[in-house]
């Protein structure tokens, strides 16, 4: 069965577009034009992933963002964000919100068919290592998909998933950003680092006082201390 992604846009020619293509990859797709009809549409068909504008009428594309990450029953989807390049601010409240990715308008077909593919690998967790990885108190299951911190579970998306997996799998290695990027979010290229920052501060918010093991370094990238 094909995966299926879900299109919010509320301009029909880029929906369109969109339908176009995906559906040319391989996909199955579903769309909404607003951000009430969004959410009805991802609860009713929980899709594999959901391509979210930002700029929607009704309820804009962060307010969505964050009705799916507060319902257990669509948390887990992963969200790609479209968005127009003076948008910065509400692209890093909605990737701060849980979203896994984005992508700025205009945008080729080429580069979304890419993005939603690589996203997708990243939830199945098919590029992690098949192990259990330790560090103190902080345990990854890769097989589970599951991180715990003193026996309780800490809610990730699966970009935070991996990119813990990563820095842990290196750790006492510096990784950088470039490199955190291509691994991590599966991209070579000219894309702008501050979308390692933006997740690295989430996901060191999650941790606690284990984040203090995930290091900044200056000028390069981040390193995972190589003992507790």
């Amino acid at each position: 069965m094909p995966e299926t992604i879900l299109i919010v846009d509320d301009e029909p020619d880029v929906s369109d577009l969109l339908v176009y293509n995906l559906q040319k990859a391989g996909y199955k797709t579903v769309t909404a034009r607003d951000g009430n009809v969004a959410l009805q549409k991802a609860r009713d068909e929980v899709p594999s992933l959901i391509v979210l504008d930002l700029m929607l009428p009704q309820m804009d594309g962060t307010e969505v963002c964050r009705h799916l990450k507060a319902d257990s029953k669509t948390a887990h989807i992963p969200i790609i964000m479209l968005t127009a390049k003076a948008e910065e601010v509400d692209r890093v409240v909605g990737l701060e919100l849980g979203a896994d990715d984005y992508v700025t308008k205009p945008f080729s077909p080429r580069e979304i068919a890419l993005r939603v593919k690589s996203v997708l690998r990243r939830a199945s967790g098919k590029t992690a290592p098949a192990e259990i990885l330790k560090f103190g108190d902080l345990t990854i299951d890769i097989a589970k998909h599951e991180v715990t911190l003193k026996g309780k579970v800490v809610d990730l998306t699966a970009t935070e998933f991996k990119l813990l997996a990563t820095l842990l799998e290196r750790r006492g290695r510096v990784q950088s950003r470039d490199r955190l990027l291509t691994d991590v979010w599966g991209y070579e290229g000219d894309v702008d680092t501050r979308t390692v920052d933006t997740h690295m501060r989430r996901l060191r918010e999650k941790l606690g006082k284990v984040s203090d093991y995930v290091e900044t370094v200056r000028g390069v990238g981040y390193r995972f201390a190589e003992v507790p």
